[in-house]
């Protein structure tokens, strides 16, 4: 199925946000270029940094097409050792330890970094809250009254159970 018959099935309105908010991450992902990270995806075990981002509807829609357009539900890696269970680490991580829906990755996970990661010029609060209010009004327009997002594994849960509407 093509990219274009997929997006048609979509409302348009939805469709419209989706183009905007690839806008909002074209603009964080500039703001943020002159970060870099060791690519430890340290910040995608969750259960070591006792950190977990939180998704909006409309980001979950991204996610759930950038899964689907890689062939369909990730799989769930294996975990056998106590200790790797307790990272939690991200289900969006592939078998090379890499994001599998990069260039659709949540906010949480663009503005998401340790303490290892540098920068030449650091990001100040106001601007992080501009990006979230951005993104905030874009989910209340996909959700009326409210969207309040959801961490990224209930919400990955919830969708593999079909028990969220992403229209």
């Amino acid at each position: 199925m093509t990219s274009s018959r997929r997006r048609s099935k979509l409302d348009p309105v939805v469709v419209g946000l989706l183009d905007e908010l690839g806008r909002l991450y074209g603009s964080i992902d500039e703001r943020y270029a002159g970060h870099s990270c060791p690519g430890s995806t340290e910040c995608c075990r969750f259960g070591i940094t006792g950190r977990e981002p939180y998704v909006t509807s409309i980001e979950l829609v991204a996610v759930a097409r950038a899964i689907a357009a890689r062939g369909g539900p990730l799989k769930q890696a294996k975990r056998a050792l106590p200790m790797a269970r307790d990272e939690r680490t991200c289900p969006l991580l592939d078998a090379s330890a890499r994001c599998a829906i990069y260039r659709w990755r949540p906010l949480g996970c663009r503005t998401f970094y340790c303490e290892r990661a540098s920068s030449d010029q650091p990001v100040r609060q106001p601007e992080v809250n501009d990006m979230v209010r951005q993104l905030k009004d874009l989910a209340n327009r996909h959700r009326p009254n409210g969207d309040k997002g959801r961490p990224l594994t209930r919400a990955l849960d919830s969708l593999s159970r079909g028990k969220l509407d992403l229209g």
